[in-house]
C-alpha cells in the first residue's frame, strides 16, 4: 500500500456569485488527507471536469442536485488512480471515475466509483466523449428527442462537449441535415470540417432565427438545446410539425441577475404539436452499457472526432471553469493535475 499523503489542496466556494462568478468567490485550501476506512479507497486525482451545471450549484436554491456549501470542497466528475484501498475488488494502481473532483486527493466509498480501462481509451475521455457529456448527448438525442433516420437536427452550443457529440451521433445514425451554432468562426469551421455537420453558423454574426432558417430552409425535426434564450425561440420557429426538442441546458442565462424572458412564440408549440422535453442524464443510466459499446467503437474507428481543451494544474481549475462559461473551450474542458 502506498504511503498516504498527509495534506492535499481542494477548492472551496467562499461566496455565492452574483451574476458572473469571480475568482475571489473561490479559495484553494490545504487540508489533511484522511486514511481510507473499511470499504473505502484513497484516490489521487489525475483529471477533473468543469461543467456548465456547476454554475447552478453555486446558488443557494433547491434543484435536482444540492447546492455547493460555503467553505466546503466543491465536487464534480474526476478520474484518478487508487493509491490506498480497503475495498474488495479495488487495488492500488486501478483507475476510477468518481464524483469528488476539485481536489488533489479523494477518500470515498468504493461503491461510489467505477473502474475505467486506460487501454480502451485515454483516461480523460471518461469525463467527456465516454463520460457524462457523451451519455447526455446519446440519451438526449436518441431517447428524449426520439431521433429517427432522416430527421433534420439543430444543435446549439454545438462545439461544446455535449453538442459536438449530438451532431456526430445524428450524422452517424442517418440524419438528413445537421446544423450547429457556435460562438466563433473557428468553431464553425471545426463543426463543418472535423465533425461533419451539414451547416453551421456563428450566432454572434446575426439573429439566430435568420441564420437558422438560412442553414435549414426546410425546417428541423429535432432541436438539442444547450443554450436557451434566442436559440430556443429560433428553434421553435423552425421546427416542423411533430418536431421534438431535448432541453439540456440554458447557458445563455446561467449568470443572469434579472429574470430572463421566455420564448415569445410558444403558441407555435400548439399548432405544430411540438414536444419539448427536459433532460437530466441521471435518468438514463440504463443506457450506459449500450452507449459505451457503440460510442467507444466509433471513437476507435475515427468515425467520431472529439476535442479537449486541457488546463494544467489544480491552481487553474477556477480559470478553466470561468473560461468554459465564456465559451473558451472547444470540446470538453478538462483540468489535468499531471504535467
Amino acid at each position: 500500500m502506498s504511503a498516504t499523503p498527509t495534506t492535499g489542496r481542494e477548492w472551496h466556494l467562499v461566496a455565492r456569485p452574483q451574476g458572473w462568478p469571480k475568482p475571489e468567490d473561490f479559495a484553494l485550501r490545504e487540508v489533511a488527507v484522511p486514511e481510507p476506512g473499511e470499504g473505502q479507497i484513497l484516490v489521487r486525482n489525475i483529471h477533473m471536469s468543469v461543467d456548465p451545471y456547476m454554475r447552478g450549484r453555486m446558488n443557494d436554491v433547491k434543484s435536482y442536485v444540492p447546492p455547493f456549501q460555503l467553505d466546503q470542497p466543491m465536487d464534480g466528475g474526476a478520474i484518478g488512480e487508487v493509491i490506498a484501498s480497503r475495498a474488495e475488488g479495488f487495488a492500488v494502481g486501478d483507475h476510477v471515475l468518481h464524483g469528488l473532483g476539485w481536489r488533489e486527493y479523494a477518500v470515498l466509498d468504493a461503491r461510489h466509483s467505477a473502474k475505467v480501462d486506460p487501454d480502451l481509451a485515454p483516461l480523460s475521455t471518461y469525463l467527456g466523449v465516454l463520460g457524462m457529456p457523451g451519455l447526455t448527448a446519446y440519451a438526449g438525442l436518441l431517447e428524449v428527442a426520439s431521433f429517427k433516420e432522416g430527421d433534420a437536427v439543430f444543435v446549439s452550443g454545438a462545439a461544446g462537449a455535449v453538442g459536438s457529440l449530438v451532431g456526430q451521433i445524428a450524422r452517424l445514425k442517418g440524419a438528413s441535415h445537421v446544423v450547429g451554432s457556435a460562438g466563433s468562426d473557428e468553431k464553425v469551421r471545426i463543426l463543418k470540417e472535423e465533425y461533419g455537420f451539414t451547416a453551421a453558423f456563428n450566432y454572434k454574426n446575426g439573429p439566430v432565427a435568420e441564420q437558422l432558417k438560412e442553414a435549414a430552409p426546410d425546417g428541423i425535426d429535432v432541436y438539442f438545446d444547450n443554450v436557451g434564450g434566442d436559440h430556443l425561440e429560433a428553434a421553435i420557429s423552425s421546427l416542423n410539425v411533430h418536431g421534438r426538442a431535448a432541453l439540456c441546458g440554458a447557458i445563455a442565462q446561467y449568470n443572469a441577475t434579472e429574470p430572463t424572458p421566455g420564448p415569445s412564440n410558444l403558441a407555435l408549440v400548439i399548432g405544430k404539436r411540438l414536444r419539448l422535453n427536459g433532460l437530466l442524464v441521471s435518468d438514463h443510466q440504463a443506457l450506459r452499457p449500450q452507449f459505451i459499446e457503440e460510442v467507444s467503437a466509433w471513437v476507435r474507428s475515427g468515425e467520431i472526432k472529439y476535442n479537449e481543451t486541457v488546463v494544467k494544474g489544480i491552481d487553474h481549475a477556477v480559470d478553466a471553469f470561468l473560461g468554459m462559461l465564456r465559451g473558451e473551450n472547444t470540446g470538453k474542458m478538462i483540468v489535468s493535475f499531471v504535467a
